[in-house]
């Protein structure tokens, strides 16, 4: 007669449980050591020192130093190093077992801050705002020694236990998670939240997935064709630029993003973007073929690597700028380059030429209500291609017609020239922006990107380059010269702001 024996489950959670924490007491144990080990060489140092002063009052005195001076600062140096190896050993040991040697500093307030750096810098915070809030969650944390080296794409983050370095690739922008780490280190500042938390809240606004594709489809066709109208193309030509960029738009998030490189991406894009133009013009929408390529291609434009290349030399930080200002005009030659190749492909294979030598105004779209209203569509619809949160697209929008409307005035009304147009009206986006900042407690970086992104020069930019790849060298170099006269402006203006106010 058979008896079935049920054996009793073998509980492998607790058994793991338990082989963890003798893993971590290692790990632990060989920490205290590497502390040990750190006391006894500041010990040995400063006993060598004493013995030095004493060799030395010794040779003033005309007598030798004593034995044990001598030999007192290297047996301490001896016995730190024995200890210094021990504690490597023990970590090593920890390492082969899967742990690594101090778990509890991977989840340090100094770890947190260099992680909530990470995620600023690679949605477009600028350098300033990457600083500051990693010391101030650090500082809140009780972190002591800590250092912060941030660059336009790395961060270099040291402290007593804690030492990272990580790069960090130039991107695009998810200004919602800057408003959010923001907020995050202001409240942690505030006492709101416990390590623990903290770490739960920055896991959750790593998680946030992008706008949803339809929302980005229809920012790129309202906000391309309103820039097709600024830049001054007629409504026909604005209809195909918003056509064309929805499909290109289309064509970078599901096609190009995830399998081409920055530069790949930029000629391939400015490529299938212009090519897209030359077929709605062949088939009759739009008369301005040189209008929908800017109005298309503007969807490409590097807006926050250009803007915050800006504020960081405004800020001193030349280094980082000049890196952010490079990447930028690398992506403008892309483009540019994308650009003049189908135009190039056309003529070679339809027999056909075709000579854009830059925009058109069209006399109906160059009137102020028309132009304001383009600026308020297309800032407000590139806020949504920046990221920003939704409760915020009317006041980027607002700020970016502002600044439009001063623009037009100085150049038009007053004649006084590009230069002096783009500085007036980035002096009065810059300090909308620090209003806004202040009144919806939201970082002016949101309001000022935006904001500023009519103003930028990426028409003249482009035409520069534009022009460079086709070999006209003198018209590039007269049109680039006048881009850099703006940018400069805008420079003159981002150092006086930033001086007047103190960042909210």
């Amino acid at each position: 007669m058979s008896q079935d024996i049920n054996p009793q489950p073998v509980h492998e959670g607790s058994a793991a449980k338990t082989a963890k924490r003798g893993d971590d007491a290692l790990a632990a144990e060989a920490g205290r050591n590497a502390a040990e080990a750190g006391r006894n060489a500041a010990e040995a140092g400063l006993n060598a020192a004493e013995a030095g002063r004493s060799a030395a009052e010794a040779g003033r005195s005309g007598q030798s130093p004593s034995p044990e001076a001598n030999h007192s600062g290297l047996a301490l140096a001896a016995e730190a190093g024995r200890n210094a190896a021990e504690a490597g050993r023990n970590t090593a040991e920890a390492g082969r077992i899967g742990h690594s040697p101090s778990p509890e500093a991977n989840h340090s307030g100094l770890a947190l801050a260099a992680e909530a750096g990470r995620i600023l810098l690679q949605n477009g915070a600028e350098i300033s705002r990457v600083e500051e809030t990693m010391e101030r969650i650090a500082r809140h944390y009780g972190e002591s020694g800590e250092q912060f080296f941030v660059l336009s794409n790395g961060i270099f983050t040291t402290g007593r236990s804690f030492a990272k370095v990580e790069f960090i690739p130039i991107k695009g922008a998810r200004l919602d998670k800057v408003v959010q780490i923001n907020q995050l280190s202001r409240e942690i500042a505030e006492g709101k939240h416990s390590l623990e938390q903290a770490w739960q809240r920055l896991e959750f606004i790593k998680s946030q997935p992008e706008k949803p594709v339809w929302e980005q489809l229809l920012a790129a066709f309202l906000g391309c064709g309103a820039f097709c109208i600024i830049f001054g193309g007629s409504l026909f030509d604005a209809l195909a630029s918003a056509i064309a960029a929805t499909l290109l738009n289309l064509v970078v998030l599901k096609l190009l993003n995830p399998w081409f490189s920055k530069a790949c991406n930029s000629i391939v894009a400015g490529f299938l973007g212009s090519l897209f133009c030359v077929c709605l013009f062949k088939m009759g929408i739009g008369a301005h073929l040189a209008d929908m390529i800017v109005g298309t291609l503007i969807l490409l434009i590097p807006g926050v690597a250009f803007t915050n290349g800006l504020r960081d030399v405004a800020g001193e930080d030349y280094l980082a700028g000049l890196t952010r200002l490079a990447d930028a005009l690398m992506i403008f030659l892309c483009i540019a380059l994308g650009s003049f190749l189908a135009i190039l492909s056309v003529q070679q294979f339809s027999a056909q030429d075709l000579f854009i030598h830059g925009t058109v105004t069209d006399s109906l779209t160059a009137n102020y209500t028309i132009q304001l209203a383009a600026a308020f569509i297309g800032t407000g619809a590139f806020a949504v291609l920046f990221g920003v949160p939704r409760k915020h697209y009317w006041s980027c929008a607002l700020v970016g017609m502002l600044g439009w409307a001063i623009y037009l005035l100085v150049l038009r009304e007053l004649h006084a020239g590009a230069f002096f147009a783009a500085a007036l009206g980035s002096m009065l986006v810059a300090l909308c922006s620090r209003f806004a900042a202040v009144k919806l407690r939201c970082p002016s970086t949101v309001f000022l990107i935006c904001g500023i992104f009519p103003l930028i020069p990426g028409g003249g930019v482009f035409w520069s380059a534009y022009y460079a790849a086709q070999g006209d060298i003198s018209l590039a170099l007269h049109i680039g010269f006048d881009s850099v006269k703006i940018a400069f402006a805008m420079v003159i203006v981002l150092i006086i702001v930033s001086n007047i106010f103190h960042r909210k």
